[in-house]
């Protein structure tokens, strides 16, 4: 009896000393390195750690309050009520305002707004439009609509960001930015002290330093998900959250929808998928995923080389330019997709640091996110700088809108890719959000107090 009670009392033991060892501990500063800029939007590491918006999406995609506790549509979704949450002060202490979100929406959201006019009305937020708005809950909790304070209490323009995040920006200094922990955040404490963040970083010295312990938190970008699992890297891996994508423009050279079908016909997304991303991007040509929509099979995939042609005819189109949003391994795939081109008939420069605007092609990733179908398609569309208004009326309602959209061919999807993370020992408790991002507001380190 006494040997029993000895083991079940130490097996008890041993059980409450890993509880303690695995809960979260508030304390400690946590190293993270990236290859971008933190603070640089879409998807800067620092922005959301640093500023709110008036919705989130939980981890799942699903739309959750934020600074606005509530809303509700009318007029048929042309004009929508945001109710902000009371007490939420930014860094600076200056009180949160329907003025003050407003004055921010004003300065981020310049030119293919989702809105037509927003205003102020006591502490809520009203959004106008000429045209329904049946997705604004789910677009507002994008990067671009963060709020940040654009004037101080005396009426100065703040010389750095300052949000009502979890974290405040306290320096920037040698391509290191410093993050500290809110103490008064509305959403209660961060675990961390402190986040230093080290902007442009190669992949190679990230992985350096996280090795010898002096970083705690390194991309593990989607073609080197392999090496860094053969490396035996503790990798944090997200579901597909963007779509590789070729935006085609449909004025000059290609206004011809004929020769746009034929550059969707003759890219090669095998090769892109197996050589390039080493096999860890699922093929597409369907903008949404097929586990959210169920019917992403339905569009082919495979390259048609001689349809290609037979679209292009006697078509000789004059040499296209080609624009690349992204690292090396995006300028690898624009020079695949170049070739798959000129197979095709078509002469294709890729261009380095092109204007967008001007360019026939972008190669780019659109985001991948929303539990809704129908606003997952709208925050994808409002990313490719198409302002389109997407209701749910079922599923077959929605494969006619995405076939309809993917007909134009001004959207050639490409491959489904996930995000990822490599930490180490320190770290704990670290989550991915809906856009594959880290969540760094809930992570801790070990051996904080």
């Amino acid at each position: 009896m006494l040997r029993r009670f000895a083991i079940s009392f130490l097996v008890v033991l041993l059980g409450v000393c890993a509880g303690a060892r695995t809960r979260p501990h508030y304390g400690g500063s946590l190293r993270v390195e990236i290859e971008g800029d933190p603070w640089q939007s879409p998807d800067g590491m620092a922005r959301r750690l640093v500023l709110d918006g008036l919705t989130a999406l939980d981890a799942d995609g699903g739309v959750t309050p934020a600074l606005a506790t509530e809303w509700k549509s009318d007029d048929n979704d042309h004009r929508w009520q945001f109710r902000l949450r009371s007490g939420i002060h930014f860094h600076d202490g200056s009180p949160l305002t329907a003025n003050a979100v407003v004055m921010s929406l004003n300065l981020s959201c310049t030119a293919n707004c989702p809105w037509t006019a927003v205003r102020a009305v006591g502490s809520s937020v009203v959004f106008t439009s000429d045209s329904p708005m049946p997705n604004l809950p789910a677009l507002l909790a994008g990067d671009a609509y963060l709020i940040a304070l654009t004037r101080t209490e005396d009426g100065q323009t703040p010389a750095n960001p300052i949000g009502t995040g979890p974290f405040q920006l306290t320096n920037s200094n040698n391509g290191v930015l410093t993050l500290t922990a809110n103490e008064n955040c509305w959403q209660g404490r961060p675990f961390l002290d402190q986040i230093a963040i080290t902007a442009n970083r190669p992949i190679h010295d990230q992985w350096l330093d996280l090795s010898t312990g002096r970083a705690d938190i390194v991309e593990a970008p989607a073609q080197d998900l392999r090496l860094a699992q053969q490396q035996r890297l503790t990798v944090v891996v997200s579901p597909p959250v963007e779509l590789l994508a070729l935006q085609v423009s449909d004025t000059g050279a290609l206004a011809n929808p004929v020769l746009r079908a034929a550059i969707a016909q003759a890219v090669d997304r095998g090769a892109l998928s197996n050589v390039i991303f080493q096999k860890q991007g699922e093929i597409t040509a369907s903008l949404l995923p097929q586990s959210l929509t169920g019917y992403a099979f339905l569009f082919p995939a495979e390259r048609d080389l001689n349809k290609a042609n037979e679209l292009r005819g006697g078509l000789t189109p004059p040499p296209l330019t080609m624009a690349v949003n992204g690292d090396g391994t995006m300028q690898l795939a624009a020079q695949r997709i170049a070739l798959n081109l000129h197979e095709a008939g078509f002469t294709v420069q890729v261009a380095t640091g092109h204007n967008n605007a001007r360019a026939d092609l972008v190669l780019r990733k659109l985001p991948l996110e929303g539990a809704d179908s129908a606003d997952a398609l709208a925050i994808l569309l409002h990313a490719a700088g198409e302002n389109a208004s997407v209701t749910w009326q079922g599923p077959s309602a929605l494969f006619r809108a995405e076939h309809d959209f993917l007909d134009l061919h001004t959207i050639v999807p490409l491959l489904e890719l996930p995000r990822a993370y490599a930490t180490g020992e320190r770290v704990r408790d670290l989550k991915l959000r809906a856009d594959g991002t880290p969540d760094l507001a809930d992570a801790s380190v070990e051996g904080a107090q």
